[in-house]
Parts: C-alpha cells; structure tokens; sequence
C-alpha cells in the first residue's frame, strides 16, 4: 500500500496533491510539528535518515526527496500521465523547472530564511542571495507569461513540485506576490483544480492555500 507521510506545512504536499491528480489509492499519514521548535516530531524523523519531509511507503520501501518521489509515484502508480515524453516539445522545458525547483529556487529561499534567523539579513551574502532570489522570480513571471503551466500546454510534475515554493513555503517569510501578475493569475487556475483543492484540504485543514 503507498503511503503519503505528510509533516504539517511542508514539502510534503506536493506528494498529496500529486497523488490526488493521479487519483491513486494511498493510505495519508499526518504528523504535527512540535510545538517547542516547530520541527519534525521523533517519529516522523525515525522514518528516513534525513529525517524530513517529504517520505513515502510502498511495501517495503521507504523514499525521501520531493523530486525522487514525484518520478517514482508518476511512473510507477501513474502510468507516467504527468510527464511529457522524450519526444513531447514540451519535454525540455519540464525538466528544466521540475528539477530547477529544488535544486535551484528552493535553495535560494532557504538560504534566505536562514539568513534572515540568524540575523544576517544585511551581510554580503544576503546581497548575494537576494540577488539570486529577485532573478528566479522574474524566471518564474516570464515564464507563467509564456505558458499555461510551467511544464508547458499541460500540468505535469514540474507543476507538483513549484507550486509549493509560491504558495505554503511563504508561511515562513513576509513574501508577497503582489509584483507577479503572472504568478498571481496561475496560482488561481491551481486553487481551481479540484485534486489541489482537495489535496489542501486532507493535508492542511486548517490553513487556506496561499494563493494570493
């Protein structure tokens, strides 16, 4: 049985909102943050090495990192549906933001928020940092200016795996979109689909999507 392990406001909605898409079967396990550090709870570490989020079963296997488990679920229990063939025109550009999305965007705002914790905000290095991070969302404007989703004619798991760094991760940082009309117009069409609607409300029932 897949099982979806979702630590409350993480990464780990993207793998409910994935499955809901797919319109899988899984078993969703939710595990709060501790309340005196606002971290993954024991058990929750306990599952993966790393200790965080996301983590999926699947009989015997246990597997960790957002973009690893998108592929494995999209291919395995999907059919591959979310992913534009080697031969699509679009498969290019899917795989650049699928794998852009952590590998580059996510880890510029999480160097910012440690930055801004440590209170560095102002040092050479969050210059550095800011810059990066101005550049990857005029990226992201210019690219919701040119297509419907980011994977291209249709949404596919490049999608999965941004719409969390627009969204849920701005729970940690005072970030607005009010720049991005863009942006601001495609996270609207998302807020409509019914998977994401109801992947939000299994994963985060008590908090409303950042959509705006």
């Amino acid at each position: 049985m897949l099982t979806v392990h979702h630590l409350g406001i993480s990464q780990s909605e993207r793998i409910v909102w994935l499955c809901e898409e797919l319109g899988l079967d899984y078993e969703l396990k939710v595990y709060d943050r501790r309340a005196d550090n606002r971290l993954a709870p024991d058990e929750y570490k306990a599952l993966h090495p790393m200790g965080i989020a996301p983590v999926i079963t699947d009989g015997d296997l246990v597997l960790g990192e957002s973009g690893a488990i998108c592929d494995y679920i999209n291919a395995k229990h999907g059919g591959g549906r979310l992913a534009p063939s080697p031969d699509h025109p679009d498969f290019a550009d899917h795989l650049f933001w699928f794998h852009w999305s952590n590998g580059t965007f996510m880890a510029t705002l999480m160097m910012q928020l440690v930055l801004t914790m440590s209170g560095n905000a102002e040092s050479a290095a969050s210059g550095f940092v800011g810059d990066r991070n101005r550049r990857g969302w005029e990226m992201i404007e210019h690219r919701l200016g040119e297509a419907e989703f980011f994977g291209g004619s249709q949404l596919t798991t490049a999608d999965i795996m941004m719409v969390y760094c627009l969204t849920t991760s701005r729970a940690f940082r005072d970030v607005s979109i009010d720049a991005w009309p863009n942006v601001k117009a495609y996270l609207q069409r998302i807020g409509a689909r019914p998977a994401y609607q109801r992947a939000m409300a299994w994963a985060e029932p008590g908090m409303s999507p950042k959509l705006d």
